[in-house]
Parts: C-alpha cells; sequence; structure tokens
C-alpha cells in the first residue's frame, strides 16, 4: 500500500461524489487555483508531495494530501478515478508533470488540465491526449505585455485574434448614444458594457450614453481592441 498522510475531515472517497476537482501539485499557480475553486464554492482534493505544502494548505482546502502522484496505486487509493476533473498544476519537474498525466489517462480521467512550462512540454501533454493544456507563465506575459505597452486597464484573449479590454472611453465616444456613435462600423470593435461609479457595471445599448469617469468593455478582434483602446 501506498504511503501518504493527509489532512481534511472528508474522505476522499466521499469528496468525488459531490461537486469537486483534484488539484495536484500546490506551488504558486496549483496553491491559487485552488483556493480559488474553494472561493467559488467547489470542493477540492489538493495533493502534493511536500509535507510543509500540505501544513501549509490544511484547513485551507476541503482535503489536502502528502503523495506521489506519479504512483497509480496512490491515486487509486485516493480515489482520483471517481474524480470528474483533475489539473496537474506540477511545475517544477517536467517528468513528474507528464507521467502524472499519463496515469491520469490511462485512468480514464474525463477532465484533464495540465500546466506547461513551456511548448514542446505542451506538444507532449497534448500528443498523449491531454484536454488542456495551459501556459499560466506565458498567457500571464502576453496579457501583461498588452496591459504595459497600451491605455488598457485589462486585456482577455478570448480565442485566436479575439479579445475583451477594460478602458476609459475616447473623448469622442463621451456624450454621444451609442447608436449614434457607430462604432462598431468605423473600428470594428463593439462596447458590451460600461461601468460607472456608484452604478457598477451595466450592458449597453444603443440608447446607452458614456460619461466621462466611466470604464467600458469593448471586444473585437485582437489589434483593433488595441488600437481603440489607444485613442484618446
Amino acid at each position: 500500500m501506498a504511503k501518504y498522510s493527509l489532512f481534511g475531515n472528508r474522505d476522499p472517497a466521499r469528496l468525488a461524489e459531490a461537486e469537486s476537482v483534484v488539484v495536484i501539485g500546490l506551488g504558486r499557480f496549483g496553491s491559487a487555483l485552488a483556493l480559488e475553486l474553494m472561493n467559488s464554492g467547489t470542493e477540492v482534493l489538493g495533493i502534493d508531495g511536500d509535507e510543509e505544502v500540505v501544513q501549509m494548505h490544511n484547513r485551507l482546502l476541503t482535503h489536502v494530501v502528502r503523495a506521489d502522484s506519479t504512483k497509480e496505486a496512490t491515486l487509486r487509493e485516493l480515489s482520483v478515478p471517481d474524480f470528474s476533473s483533475v489539473v496537474v498544476a506540477i511545475g517544477g519537474d517536467i517528468q513528474a508533470n507528464i507521467l502524472t498525466a499519463s496515469l491520469l489517462l490511462k485512468l480514464g480521467i474525463a477532465n484533464i488540465w495540465a500546466k506547461a512550462v513551456s511548448d514542446p512540454h505542451g506538444e507532449i501533454l497534448t500528443q498523449l491526449g491531454v484536454n488542456h493544456v495551459i501556459y499560466p507563465e506565458k498567457d500571464m506575459g502576453k496579457r501583461v505585455a498588452h496591459l504595459v505597452r497600451g491605455a488598457m486597464q485589462d486585456y482577455i484573449e478570448i480565442g485566436e485574434n479575439f479579445a475583451l479590454v477594460k478602458t476609459a472611453p475616447p473623448r469622442a465616444l463621451i456624450g454621444v448614444p451609442l447608436g449614434q456613435a457607430k462604432v462598431r462600423a468605423r473600428y470594428g470593435i463593439t462596447v458590451t458594457a460600461f461601468h460607472r461609479p456608484g452604478t457598477g457595471w451595466s450592458y449597453t445599448s444603443l440608447d446607452t450614453v458614456i460619461e466621462d469617469g466611466d470604464i467600458i468593455l469593448i471586444a473585437g478582434e485582437s489589434a483593433r481592441v488595441e488600437e481603440y483602446s489607444l485613442m484618446r
């Protein structure tokens, strides 16, 4: 029998019956992910090989276990095959990351998310058959690059060549109903929502009039939304 130490009030087998996620690897990315899942009401089984890391997450996660995720017997004992979603957040040991992902595929996990630290690493995970390969550092670097060089307050790439941007409105948009501003026809972007101090976020309509001090959320091709965010 595999040896591991665990913390939490619930048996992993019972936890798998609920709406829950396994997060393997509780470094910076895995920890942030697991805690955000907990904040959203999702129960989390956290797995890490470092006793100190496990101790740190005791009482923060539904269940946290010190275990070796590269051992199939251990994953079975923790009822990992019974979970529908597993995140492989191991970043410091690529071999452990790949082996863990391979075992999860072998165990028939329906929804696997795996962190990749490089493009070649990601290609291997994809070739193995991992559903979702994520590049936290690469994606964050691209996002920050857009924010640093422009006037955007936030930038989210939705897919290939499409983005959502949070930005201050250009002067030409202020005081004019969106139906008259014809932003989509002129600039190829859509103003989807706006934030007004004291009111919060609201969806836009053709009659919406943007005021000075508002923040707008625009959507469109990446180059177009970035160009529009620079207008003043």
